[in-house]
């Protein structure tokens, strides 16, 4: 199992990224959708703020079976979030297009 400072170390860079992009696509198209790009960026830190609330109150202290399930759960989550962040930010850039 992976230590639980490198997880919270892929959950700010995985997150992170996602921002970058969102903040290029406003600045890279003239006619963007900033309040679309906003609320995209909007979500995912309320995401990334939930995600590591997880990470530092897992569930079933005693039980290690319960905590590796916890944050393989977390891992699940957090490629989720991206990923739809990174699909809503597509379906702006299709606009444009």
């Amino acid at each position: 199992m992976a230590s639980i400072r490198d997880l919270k170390k892929d959950v700010d860079y995985l997150v992170s990224m996602v921002l970058v992009d969102c903040f290029q696509y406003t600045n890279y198209f003239e006619n963007a959708d900033k309040e679309g790009a906003y609320k995209i960026v909007e979500d995912l830190m309320a995401k990334h703020s939930d995600l590591r609330k997880r990470i530092n109150h897992p569930d079933g202290k005693d039980n290690p079976k319960l905590i590796k399930q916890h944050y393989r759960k977390i891992g699940e989550d957090l490629l989720a979030v991206c990923d739809h962040a990174y699909a809503e930010l597509a379906q702006l850039i299709e606009k444009q297009a």
